[in-house]
């Protein structure tokens, strides 16, 4: 029995594709004069902007990070939280689990999501980029989960995201992962104990 519901929030709680996709592909054109097609910005969602810039071939990664921040911050309008969040999280609630979100946003980032702003009544403890020295993949922010959580025990956690970071991410600490494929892309070669296409599928694990 799985005692910590811990998820991503891009792609898993609330629907930001095209806010993250966009505004990277803005801030490309921007930064680097060059447009990218929105399968290839895809390729970089969920991946910390710092990180993001060195693979574009962009040496000041905190001018990117910053600009990239701004640009998202504008487009957040294109966002909604995915159809039976709310009611699966307030579930997972009741039935007396604890609830985690392990995220690549930044504090900033969070704090300005009026739809996580809604959301948060529900969830127990978020780790954000700013609480781990490394990032997904790496198994660092799982483990500052647990660590959050009072020395939580990696098998009773379940981590729930859209991403092959994610999963790396569950994996390297020794979690179950839950490949949250809400969009109908597939498995897209993302290893996962649980392949949801449906956000109500979660309450199966209660």
């Amino acid at each position: 029995m799985y005692r910590h519901f811990v998820f991503d929030i891009d792609g898993t709680l609330i629907d930001t594709e095209r806010t993250g996709v966009l505004s990277l592909v803005k801030t490309v054109r921007e930064l680097l004069g060059v447009e990218i097609p929105y399968e290839e910005a895809y390729g970089y969602f969920g991946i910390p902007s710092a990180k993001v810039a060195p693979l574009l071939g962009y040496a000041d990664a905190e001018r990117f990070g910053a600009r990239w921040e701004e640009n998202f911050v504008e487009l957040m309008h294109l966002m909604k939280p995915f159809e039976g969040v709310e009611e699966v999280l307030a579930a997972v609630k009741s039935a007396g689990r604890t609830t985690g979100c392990v995220t690549s946003r930044n504090r900033y980032e969070l704090e300005k999501d009026v739809h996580m702003r809604g959301l948060m009544k529900y969830i127990d403890h978020v780790v954000c980029a700013e609480d781990s020295e490394e990032h997904k993949p790496s198994p660092a922010p799982m483990l500052a989960y647990m660590a959050k959580a009072g020395g939580a025990s990696p098998a009773e956690c379940i981590y729930i995201g859209d991403t092959m970071h994610d999963f790396q991410c569950a994996d390297g600490a020794g979690c179950d992962f839950a490949l949250a494929d809400w969009q109908g892309r597939g498995l897209q070669g993302i290893p996962s104990r649980y392949h949801f296409t449906s956000v109500r599928e979660i309450l199966d694990l209660l």
